[in-house]
């Protein structure tokens, strides 16, 4: 099929997503947001788009709305979620008040034990006991790797990491080793100047918690957990390395891993995990785990025997008593992030039921708040999106024909997943004791653990979600190929029945093409269309790929969200190469949409205007100091005022509608815009 007569079924298929939106809407409908669907009263007009545009678009909502003293941030996900948070607490407290199904009682029991502040303060430390006696009980270092093993899906903490997911050659599910045993957010925060505040409050932290346990020694102790993971800090992979697909797949047999880390036995390690007898694992960071296990060697038994005390009490710290949760508080929340407050007792509660009995949750939270039209609508709209990207393949200048005829087939084989599972998790194992709140977290954590575990060495389930329905937010599944959106996230701003499609293309829109495109970004690429990590690129398309990509590093590497911390334009590449391939998309399928008639003008704003406004918008937030830096230190994702500005600069119909100049902060010459996508 040419591109004329491609453009023109897309045409005819968007203009029925418009007529679907038409007939959902009916006549006098209101949106959520505004007159159409955009706050024209949060604009700053005063800023010209050209110099700030998440300013001009945001900028009054920014001036008047302050960040709540129990959160980080505030944002348009954050009401999203909070909102989300509100209709979990009400489904909630009724299965609580009315359980008459076990399912219903499950949810009560886990949730009223939580809620019973009385009882928890009773018990204070009481419940730590058996956890820490055993860490205490140990006398060789093989019996400590045995107990560290246990602490997969339990309180406390490993040197290494491990996770079940996709083989990446394979259609089998594997156990992905890798490095772990840190505290804090990352490796930065151990060795350099800038987080040296918050190493501090670290270590004052760790030195709280063993006196409040009453460890021996406690200031000597404290010192030697710090120095032990600022060495593990310094073995460990920097944050852009261990999203590179191919470093990070490195299969070994288990006899291999033997030779290759020895100061661990490996299968005792395994077996001790709840995966005995596995004859291959993939090590994910193979030279800090290698690093690890040499420093395991090294450091002495009472080290370690601290070190795990202290991640026992901090990892059970939020479901013991006042005294432990408010100290938590101070390093993991104020210190590390500013937020000043402690988050109400039921948000917390919501949250821990939300976590452990997700599609429990989740399949009673679609029946009250996901209608059938919205899922409709947005099956619709993915369907729109893969179509203009098929259009977007075709039309590239700089990639062949060959690697296009791949990269369609990846399109059309990648799995759409809307709302909910097709088929609900069963929960019925997991004993939830109204009385018993330390326990009933700890069986939670064993539970989904073996979860998972019983994935590994069967055919990948592609229909098995990483998200609950309930979650706010969305992702492509990478190597099951396929892309998932939550009921949860599809809420107005992000998608509103009722307002005009430019605002549901710019919001939404713009995340189903993100999700799409991260089938295709720096790291997606390398995987094709059935899942399989390989170079299915003719290497001059992957070299004109790279030059493009290479322009979004040098730009989003000059950035500065906070006084003297840039954004690592290596780290956050895949995600502002879907940022952008979401914007060009939910663009490319906006035009389509109207079938070849102009777009109405309504408020003296164009189409396009509306569309690039709701995109800004749907970013709209800000966020403490701390929690930024946090964000650039070990988060792929650009700070949101840069997943606006970032993407805009790139596209050409933001100069043309906005009439952005030279000689404006963000303009940048036509031939130094990423087209990458």
């Amino acid at each position: 099929m040419n591109h004329r007569s491609t453009a023109a079924a897309l045409a005819l298929a968007a203009a029925a997503v418009v007529a679907t939106y038409a007939a959902a809407t009916g006549e006098g409908a209101k949106p959520s947001y505004g007159s159409w669907g955009v706050d024209l009263t949060a604009r700053n007009a005063s800023v010209k788009p050209g110099n700030d545009f998440f300013e001009h678009a945001n900028g009054a909502w920014l001036a008047r709305t302050p960040i709540p003293s129990d959160q980080s941030s505030i944002s348009a996900g954050r009401d999203i979620f909070n909102l989300t948070q509100d209709q979990l607490r009400a489904l909630i407290e009724s299965s609580a008040a009315n359980a008459s199904t076990p399912t219903a009682r499950q949810i009560g029991a886990l949730y009223a034990s939580f809620m019973n502040e009385a009882a928890v303060e009773a018990l204070d430390a009481k419940p730590l006991a058996k956890d820490l006696a055993a860490i205490a009980a140990v006398t060789t270092k093989a019996d400590f790797a045995v107990l560290m093993a246990k602490t997969h899906g339990a309180y406390g903490m490993s040197l290494f990491a491990a996770q079940p997911y996709a083989d990446a050659k394979k259609p089998v599910t594997t156990l992905y080793v890798g490095q772990g045993g840190l505290g804090m957010p990352d490796r930065d925060y151990y060795l350099t100047d800038q987080f040296k505040p918050k190493k501090d409050a670290y270590a004052a932290y760790i030195l709280r918690t063993l006196k409040m346990i009453g460890y021996q020694a406690p200031e000597a102790a404290a010192g030697a957990v710090l120095n032990f993971e600022t060495e593990i800090a310094k073995a460990s992979w920097v944050a852009d390395e261990r999203r590179d697909f191919e470093k990070i797949y490195n299969p070994m047999s288990t006899a291999a891993l033997q030779s290759y880390a020895p100061e661990v036995d490996w299968r005792a390690y395994l077996a001790a995990a709840g995966a005995p007898g596995l004859g291959q694992v993939v090590v994910a960071e193979n030279t800090a785990v290698q690093r690890l296990a040499k420093l395991f060697a090294a450091t002495p038994l009472d080290t370690l025997k601290a070190w795990q005390t202290f991640h026992t009490v901090n990892g059970a710290a939020p479901f013991l008593s006042k005294r432990f949760v408010d100290s938590r508080f101070e390093f993991a929340d104020k210190a590390l992030n500013g937020t000043p407050e402690q988050r109400p007792r039921w948000k917390r509660g919501v949250e821990l039921v939300d976590g452990s009995l997700g599609e429990a949750v989740g399949r009673e939270y679609v029946a009250r708040h996901f209608p059938p039209q919205s899922k409709a609508m947005m099956e619709d709209l993915v369907a729109d999106l893969k179509k203009a990207m098929t259009a977007r393949i075709e039309g590239l200048s700089w990639m062949s024909a060959q690697t296009k005829a791949q990269a369609k087939l990846k399109l059309a084989k990648m799995d759409v997943m809307i709302g909910y599972p097709v088929k609900w998790r069963d929960y019925s194992a997991l004993k939830a004791d109204a009385a018993d709140l330390y326990g009933n977290v700890a069986r939670a954590g064993a539970f989904e653990w073996a979860y998972q575990l019983g994935k590994v060495g069967k055919p990948v389930d592609k229909q098995d979600w990483l998200m609950t329905p309930q979650t706010v937010n969305a992702y492509n599944g990478g190597l099951e190929n396929k892309i998932v959106f939550p009921a949860g996230i599809l809420q107005p701003p992000l998608f509103d029945p009722k307002a005009d499609p430019a605002v549901n293309y710019g919001a939404i829109g713009a995340v189903i093409g993100h999700e799409i495109t991260h089938g295709f970004d720096d790291q997606g690429r390398k995987v094709d269309a059935d899942g399989v990590l390989r170079d299915w690129w003719t290497p001059e398309d992957a070299k004109r790929f790279t030059a493009e990509a290479d322009k979004l590093v040098a730009q989003y590497n000059a950035y500065e969200p906070v006084k003297g911390m840039k954004i690592n334009g290596k780290l956050t590449l895949g995600e502002n190469i879907a940022d952008l391939g979401g914007l060009l998309l939910a663009l490319d399928a906006y035009r389509m949409s109207l079938g070849g008639k102009p777009a109405p003008v309504i408020d003296g704003l164009t189409g396009e205007q509306r569309l690039m406004l709701a995109y800004a918008q749907s970013w709209r937030g800000k966020a403490r100091d701390d929690a930024i830096k946090a964000q650039i230190a070990s988060d792929p994702h650009s700070p949101r005022k840069f997943r606006v500005i970032g993407p805009t600069r790139n596209v050409d119909t933001w100069y043309q509608s906005f009439d952005v100049k030279p000689g404006e902060a963000y303009f940048l010459k036509p031939e130094d815009r990423s087209r990458v996508w």
